[in-house]
């Protein structure tokens, strides 16, 4: 597994896939469907999910309990703000 790229984050999500699919889904115009079917392996699929939830409204998904191994240490909208900001950057639209 790869640590997090996100300062603060202790996730071991590949944030440079996520960062792919972002743009993929939200740049590119890509269908979160055709992302799944593409995908090769669980993880890529999880990686995509995560992507698809960003167009989500705050209040919307605040109540979302994380189910990863570090939930007792991180908020659902403090990570999605940290990867929001690590997308943008990455895809050349920072600040947000």
């Amino acid at each position: 597994m790869i640590p997090s790229r996100i300062p603060d984050c202790m996730g071991d999500y590949d944030f440079d896939n996520i960062a792919f699919y972002a743009k993929k889904r939200f740049i590119d115009g890509c269908d979160t469907i055709e992302l799944m079917k593409a995908a090769r392996t669980d993880r890529e699929r999880e990686e995509i999910a995560l992507v698809s939830l960003l167009h989500v409204a705050k209040d919307d998904i605040q109540d979302i309990e994380l189910s990863c191994k570090y939930a007792s240490e991180c908020n659902v909208m403090d990570c999605r703000e940290r990867l929001l900001k690590m997308i943008a950057k990455e895809i050349g639209i920072y600040p947000v």
